[in-house]
């Protein structure tokens, strides 16, 4: 056997030992170690990609020595490859942007438990991505929760200790939906294999008894998931999750861990159930009207916010519908198009907030609208990043969001007539909102100071004491720019996720090939 079929069970737990290596170790050291874990992984997963690419199947690996039924197993394909890739990136990103920030958003003390955090939850999407079996994938979405949760709490003030036991409850809530949802899935099958699960599910008879509670278990696993990923109505602990944790916790959390409850989402469709039986269930249509509701209501809250990081989180919230919304289409072009919008989302929704506390910085440490006026002159790489990501999000010509909304809008218009207005509808007025709440903010961070009148600066001059920008190691955080020690680096950083986002929309064609090819490995 290719040594290279190893490579995804040595990601899972290379990430998994960092992570116990670096709760024994100084935080500098295991920031080092966190580091270059995310690039090996990268390498690894690069390494898998290329392999499963020129294979041209998916790859069982057997974990130990007991094989199907009883054994546990890995499999991956181009699809798993390929995302594990992105995350990569992804992650190095977020934590690379968000760098200069920790001194002040985390304890000395506890930097080091940081990283641990960090690992925990790498090792956790890993594990979502690549496994084949449900339980195993149960056990990890809870390795996921404490850790995302632990991110959030990390910063400990009042607002971040709210949210995450808000996180907690919705997300215990998720889970124990979905481990109800195995268990019935596992009583009326026998097996936790996805693989298992599918021939066994193929086998019952239409008109069999255990169609209604087969019904009930997908219901069941389809709403835990629901939950944990942040779909309408369901996001209410997204935007002090997203606004309050760290900067570098709030770029992960945006960007991926909803991302791997949603991966997991379209495992369970393709390699469990098949993805023709849940056309047939109705179930797709209830995801395809909250999807709806979603772009629309994440939208509204996104334009009465006054905090530039809190109306990005409840961007999230009406980017989710949209991914939901391609799910709800009952096609394979619309699932093409939702895992496109996932790719999309995470590199510009990690690129808004990484840009957003640049912005935030020369302001005193303000997020509110009326102190960022004029941010981008002081901050220019921090507001060209923000203004393509904004641009990304209202669909502009050349970037990612664009090829999104193009393919929603192209999948859409073949859809039933029933489906196809709706979506067409629901499509243009949310690209409206989206262009309000994102090209005022660009207005306001593009306007210079002078133009709001010297009184009014004088005032906002005055309003930003010493004591607001205190961090929490009781470091003055200095609102210039340039004093930043690691200036470079946070330059660089929005300057590949550019490239990135660019990348994404210049190159959609093949990447949009290299999700179909995923998807037809799945099955």
């Amino acid at each position: 056997m290719e040594f290279v079929r190893n490579f995804p069970a040595i990601s899972i737990l290379a990430c998994m030992f960092a992570a116990i290596i670096s709760s024994g170790l100084p935080r500098k050291v295991g920031r080092v170690v966190n580091y270059s874990l995310i690039v090996l992984v990268g390498i690894l997963s690069l390494t898998t990609f290329i392999y499963t690419l020129n294979l041209g199947e998916s790859v069982v690996y057997v974990m130990g020595m007991f094989p199907a039924p009883w054994g546990n197993e890995i499999r991956f394909g181009v699809l798993e490859s390929g995302m594990a890739l992105f995350f990569s990136i992804i992650m190095a990103l977020s934590m690379w942007g968000g760098r200069h920030k920790m001194k002040d958003e985390v304890a000395t003390d506890k930097e080091f438990l940081y990283y641990v955090l960090v690992d925990l939850l790498f090792s956790s999407l890993l594990a979502l991505i690549y496994t084949n079996d449900l339980f195993t994938a149960y056990v990890f979405v809870e390795i996921n929760t404490i850790a995302a949760c632990g991110l959030i709490m990390i910063r400990q003030n009042g607002r971040t200790i709210e949210a995450a036991v808000r996180y907690m409850v919705m997300s215990l809530l998720g889970s124990g939906l979905l481990l109800l949802g195995i268990m019935m899935t596992y009583d009326i099958t026998g097996h936790l294999l996805m693989s298992n699960i599918k021939e066994a599910i193929a086998t019952i008879p239409p008109t069999g008894g255990y169609v209604e509670p087969l019904l009930i278990a997908i219901t069941l696993m389809v709403i835990g998931l629901c939950i944990k990923s942040a779909l309408f109505p369901f996001h209410s602990w997204l935007p002090d999750a997203y606004g309050y944790s760290t900067v570098s916790s709030a770029a992960i959390l945006s960007s991926l861990v909803s991302k791997g409850y949603i991966f997991l989402l379209i495992k369970i469709f393709y390699r469990v159930i098949g993805f023709d039986t849940i056309a047939n269930s109705k179930i797709l249509n209830v995801l395809f009207i909250f999807g709806l509701i979603a772009m629309i209501s994440g939208s509204l809250s996104a334009i009465k916010e006054n905090d530039i990081r809190r109306m990005i989180a409840f961007s999230s919230v009406a980017q989710i519908g949209y991914i939901y919304m391609g799910f709800g289409m009952g096609n394979e072009f619309g699932m093409i198009a939702s895992i496109f919008h996932i790719l999309s989302h995470a590199a510009t929704k990690s690129m808004l907030f990484i840009s957003a506390i640049g912005l935030t910085d020369v302001s005193h440490g303000s997020r509110k609208f009326i102190d960022l006026t004029g941010s981008a002159h002081r901050n220019k790489v921090a507001g060209v990043g923000f203004l393509v990501g904004s641009l990304s999000m209202v669909g502009f010509p050349l970037f990612s969001g664009f090829i999104s909304k193009l393919q929603f809008m192209d999948v859409a218009s073949a859809l039933s007539y029933s489906k196809m207005l709706p979506a067409l509808i629901v499509l243009g007025i949310s690209t409206i909102l989206n262009a309000i709440y994102f090209m005022k903010t660009v207005l306001r961070i593009y306007t210079p100071l002078e133009k709001m009148g010297a009184n009014r600066a004088q005032a906002d001059v005055a309003t930003n004491t010493v004591a607001s920008r205190v961090g929490i190691n009781g470091v003055v955080v200095e609102p210039d720019f340039i004093l930043f020690k690691n200036e470079k680096i946070y330059g660089i950083v929005i300057i590949l996720f550019i490239a990135l986002n660019v990348a994404l929309g210049v190159c959609s064609n093949s990447i949009i090939a290299w999700i179909k090819t995923g998807l037809e490995m799945f099955s």
